[in-house]
């Protein structure tokens, strides 16, 4: 079947048709570097990791070209450079090389693009213009604001109307805009805070105008999919498209949405313990923790085990059972490790009744993945020409699939090893071939004494047609 996935704007699942099968496009919000990133914020570049994935599988790895932008001007960058006295580049370098490395534990691609709103102030600035020149804006008191009351599409994105929205406002603070939900595309910097020069004063932009302005700069429009956490359907998106639409001129085009990005995805809300993050309950997991105590794969599992559009809680249960699935995935490819995959390179169609292509249903990937894997346990334990290219078949699809959802990628046997001191991968080995020696001898008290101290080390032995393998327990 042909990929569907479900587009946030007409709500429902639509099959997917890129506007240039040869050039597909896709934009994914990314990080705010001036801290550390927390666990919810590695769900979307992990979901969109996957999608990437498939349509480069899809499509040819020439004809995607996915971005994924670098907000590196920001009050939060603003406040912590003016703390720590240094210029906010110090501030947004040092945040986002941590983002990348992390990104990268977690086997995340980089994309292709990543723009960063300090390069793009001359597109932003632009297309501020354009959206003034088409009656969709006015500057006021050193800022421009876009008036969403001249865009008629206002509000389908979020499914919000905007007659009630303006009716249930609050007393608005700021008297020079024309109504309350009018939002900012520039202001004025304060002092000691970073400025650019603008028609209107100097100082920087709001913060959806900056994408829209980086979309449009580096990938051109329409964009074929927008994708994010669902948190940023309003405001963030919804004024999005009403700045992309309204920079060309289609404020009162009803289909006009369909100019800016085809297809809409947004990833659900994740939870730590059934409650939401929150700094002041105290919750906030940080993604750099997370990392230096446990194996990015097993993050990754944890943040692909749910729908991508469905919430999912992270608890140490989630975390106990994602170790445990990888446990036993990397066991099997070890004890098949004789077993002769053909190479990727050499990839044949995926099946029609893939589950990626049911809108990236990972968790039926995952149930496949598990297939795939008992299918070549099976094999594995037959002997002869056939069960050997059954094996080898079974095998290249489960080494296919786990490509495609960026796990299984270490080498078996030191992924069952773990984090192991060399002292004791020496003795573990020695063990193993006293082991096999006093087993081939049939001297069973002695093979019994060998395997009580590989319990006392806390290692569990795996025992295949190629010889054993081993891990630590836990």
């Amino acid at each position: 079947m042909p990929l569907t996935i479900y587009d946030t704007l007409q709500r429902e699942k639509r099959v997917f048709e890129p506007r240039d099968p040869g050039r597909v496009t896709l934009y994914v919000c990314g990080p705010t570097v001036y801290d550390f990133a927390h666990i919810g914020n590695a769900r979307p570049p992990v979901v969109f990791d996957v999608l990437v994935r498939l349509l480069r599988r899809t499509y040819g790895p020439d004809h995607v070209i996915y971005a994924r932008n670098v907000t590196d001007v920001d009050d939060k960058i603003n406040a912590k450079a003016a703390k720590e006295g240094v210029p906010i580049g110090d501030v947004t370098a040092r945040y986002e090389a941590a983002y990348l490395e992390d990104m990268a534990r977690l086997n995340v691609s980089p994309p292709d693009i990543a723009p960063h709103v300090t390069n793009h102030m001359d597109a932003i600035v632009a297309q501020i213009g354009a959206i003034i020149d088409h009656g969709c804006a006015y500057a006021a008191e050193g800022h421009v604001l876009f008036d969403v009351s001249a865009y008629e599409s206002y509000g389908r994105l979020s499914g919000r109307n905007l007659d009630d929205m303006i009716a249930g406002a609050r007393v608005e603070v700021a008297p020079y805009k024309k109504n309350p939900h009018d939002f900012v595309l520039w202001k004025p910097s304060k002092q000691g805070e970073p400025s650019w020069p603008s028609p209107w004063g100097a100082g920087r932009p709001g913060w959806h105008i900056e994408c829209s302005a980086m979309i449009e700069a580096n990938l051109g429009l329409p964009i074929d999919i927008h994708g994010g956490g669902i948190d940023l359907v309003f405001p963030h998106h919804e004024n999005e498209i009403a700045q992309g639409v309204c920079a060309h001129g289609h404020a009162h085009a009803p289909e006009a949405h369909g100019e800016y990005a085809r297809y809409w995805m947004h990833n659900g809300f994740l939870t730590v313990d059934a409650e939401k993050m929150s700094k002041s309950i105290g919750n906030v997991l940080l993604l750099h923790d997370l990392v230096q105590s446990m194996p990015g794969e097993v993050v990754r599992w944890a943040l692909l085990s749910a729908h991508y559009r469905q919430p999912l809680d992270w608890n140490a249960d989630l975390l106990e059972r994602s170790k445990k699935n990888l446990d036993y995935l990397y066991g099997v490819l070890a004890r098949a490790a004789h077993v002769q995959a053909r190479s990727l390179e050499n990839d044949d169609a995926l099946p029609d009744t893939h589950p990626l292509f049911d809108d990236l249903n990972t968790p039926g990937a995952i149930a496949l993945l598990h297939s795939h894997a008992r299918e070549l346990e099976t094999f594995v334990r037959k002997e002869g020409g056939v069960a050997l290219a059954a094996a080898a078949d079974a095998k290249f699809r489960m080494i296919q699939l786990a490509d495609l959802l960026g796990v299984l990628q270490s080498d078996p046997a030191t992924w069952l090893e773990g984090d192991v001191p060399d002292e004791l991968r020496i003795e573990v080995e020695a063990l193993l071939e006293q082991r096999a020696a006093a087993r081939a001898a049939k001297d069973w008290p002695e093979a019994d004494r060998i395997r009580d101290r590989l319990n006392a080390l806390n290692v569990v032995v795996m025992d295949g047609p190629q010889g054993a393998t081993w891990r630590l327990k836990g």
